[in-house]
């Protein structure tokens, strides 16, 4: 019988393979034309030389020295170089929002998952949630100016109430509301990996940590938060890789005023210098990469799932 079973078995390895990787190629081929093919050629670009009248194929590494071009000391003024100030402001937007979008995110799917019991409410509760979603992001952010504005309906009421004498003027096209508008449009993507992760939690788990006198706040550090690290790390990744790249929230948002990486290459493609826009996206993703592998390093994803 031996004799038998075991040519059979290994003549039937080599057809299962070859069907494995037939099942995987529709998939590969769609990762490798949509994402490898384009990240190639903007790579490819970055390195081209360029005037005002056309792109010039070839090797050189001037792009990536203008985006850099007088760092190396401050300013007349005593600040950073224009590409610094910017890629420290990009990163100062990211760190606000994605801390401002992980309280909100967490505390809202921490009362879905634990506080609601009925799951009809959950799933009304969480299609709630979703709403904002239902419309563009453009007309959601459109959506503050009349409130914020100068002689908007916040101004008006603060004014009114005898609270401020003045309009209040940061209340829209500045800092403020470039963190809100991402505020207000990202943190369902932090709600909904952080919701999951902590519907999968044993609830057992709970039990036995009140039964040793945990308190509510042991609990949430000691059980809750590490077995929701799963879904705070996809959510994290959401939010700083949208954030980064995001030029129309801050160009709506900061009336044109305030300065990102994706402002800054988005204006470049517009004057047609492609390279030196694909040089700073080339930058842009590696600085990205680098923080999505320091989040990785934290947590195997691999393993969690």
């Amino acid at each position: 019988m031996s004799t038998h079973t075991t040519p059979t078995h290994a003549a039937s390895q080599p057809a299962h393979t070859v069907k494995a990787w037939w099942q995987a190629a529709p998939f590969t081929a769609v990762f490798a034309l949509f994402f490898l093919v384009p990240l190639a050629l903007v790579l490819m670009v970055s390195f081209w030389n360029f005037n005002e009248y056309e792109l010039i194929p070839g090797f050189t590494l001037r792009n990536y020295f203008a985006i850099f071009e007088g760092c190396g000391k401050l300013t007349d003024n005593g600040d950073l170089c224009v590409s610094l100030s910017t890629y420290l402001s990009t990163l100062k937007f990211c760190l606000l929002v994605w801390g401002i979008t992980l309280l909100i995110g967490f505390a809202v799917a921490y009362f879905l998952a634990f506080h609601v019991r009925s799951p009809g409410m959950q799933t009304a509760l969480f299609v709630l949630c979703t709403v904002p979603f239902w419309t563009s992001n453009v007309i959601r952010m459109i959506s503050w100016v009349p409130l914020l504005g100068r002689n908007g309906l916040v101004n008006q009421g603060l004014v009114g109430a005898g609270i401020v004498e003045q309009p209040v003027e940061w209340l829209l096209f500045s800092d403020f509301s470039v963190v809100l508008a991402f505020v207000h449009l990202y943190t369902m993507f932090m709600i909904v990996p952080i919701f999951n992760s902590m519907m999968r939690i044993d609830r057992s788990l709970l039990e036995a940590a009140s039964d040793s006198g945990a308190s509510g706040w042991q609990t949430l550090w000691n059980v809750i938060v590490p077995l929701s690290r799963t879904g705070i790390l996809i959510g994290s990744i959401f939010v700083i890789t949208i954030v980064m790249g995001d030029f129309v929230t801050i160009g709506v948002m900061g009336g044109q005023q305030i300065a990102s990486i994706g402002k800054i290459i988005q204006v470049q493609t517009s004057y047609l210098q492609f390279p030196l826009a694909a040089a700073n996206a080339v930058i842009l993703l590696a600085i990205v990469l680098m923080i999505i592998w320091g989040l990785t390093r934290l947590v195997d994803i691999r393993k969690e799932l």
